[in-house]
């Protein structure tokens, strides 16, 4: 059995705060922005973008109640899972993922969950409509008590890491970026990133979010996170769902082709599942004369630039 981690996240020498990388691109030019990445995705190797702002506030809070294990949630292709795994490997916590697909035990591992079981992380699989259900106070508990019976005592990481101590770490994006954009860009899963950028901008700026999820829950849920952050709505940020491209880890000829162009424009690689749906958005919104001229305009890169 591991013994409570008493390693500090800072020993792993992150890379704050994260550079800013000046683009030039004509779709942006020609209409008087200017376009800059915010690559948190250069933070840490293993522990790259909001990653890092969420996880780290968790895996100390966990460390100081002499939490050994990490128990979390996603399917088969979150990279929180991955990246709970590989915090786990760097800090010496012990990890659980629970993921959503009973259907895929037995099978072979994609290449997202081979990589969190070669970082230590026991995964174990859950029907989805159980899955589902799992914010219903009653099914959860239930769920967890049944883990708790199979892997012992687990400090429980919400899925894609989004919790009141996560949108606090996320603040600190907002935070770095005051006084270097007018617009705040990034793509958005379970809201946590949105919800502290938002309150860590400054008041003159404004945040976009790009859900990479349909079903219209994301202003609800991030409300909630400021909620329990910070004690309310707080920031200026809104929402266009119009750039998931059919859902999560869903895409279509128009998001690669976008992506594609975007790699041979800036030598750049696009991690897809977010950071391209994001920059689609932003490219959109700016064609459509959503910014004035001189307007500033930043996108996060949330995760690891690349094909994924």
């Amino acid at each position: 059995m591991s013994t409570t981690p008493d390693t500090d996240p800072e020993a792993l020498r992150p890379r704050l705060p994260s550079p800013l990388q000046e683009i030039e691109d004509g779709r942006f030019a020609r209409r008087g922005l200017r376009l800059v990445l915010k690559r948190d995705d250069l933070i840490h190797p293993a522990l790259s973008g909001n990653k890092w702002r969420k996880l780290v506030p968790n895996l100390r809070a966990a460390a100081e109640a002499g939490h050994s294990t990490l128990l979390t949630f996603g399917g088969a292709y979150s990279n929180h899972l991955r990246a709970t795994a590989a915090a786990g490997r760097l800090l010496g916590f012990a990890t659980v993922g629970v993921v959503r697909g009973d259907e895929l035990a037995g099978r072979p591992l994609n290449p997202s969950l081979a990589r969190a079981a070669a970082d230590g992380m026991r995964l174990t699989f859950l029907d989805r409509g159980t899955y589902r259900r799992k914010a219903d106070p009653e099914v959860l508990g239930a769920l967890l008590d049944g883990l708790r019976a199979r892997f012992g005592d687990c400090y429980v990481v919400p899925e894609g890491g989004s919790n009141a101590l996560a949108a606090r770490g996320c603040a600190a994006l907002g935070e770095e970026l005051r006084g270097r954009a007018d617009v705040v860009a990034l793509a958005c899963g379970t809201g946590g990133t949105l919800a502290g950028l938002a309150a860590g901008l400054a008041p003159d700026q404004r945040a976009i979010g790009f859900p990479v999820l349909k079903g219209g829950f994301l202003d609800r849920e991030v409300s909630r996170l400021q909620t329990e952050a910070f004690g309310g709505r707080t920031g200026r940020w809104s929402l266009d769902d119009r750039f998931h491209c059919g859902g999560y880890a869903k895409r279509g000829p128009a998001l690669d082709t976008f992506a594609d162009d975007f790699t041979e424009r800036h030598g750049l690689p696009l991690e897809r599942l977010y950071v391209a749906k994001a920059l689609l958005g932003l490219t959109t919104l700016a064609e459509e004369g959503a910014f004035g001229s001189g307007t500033t305009l930043a996108a996060v890169v949330t995760g690891g630039v690349g094909y994924g």
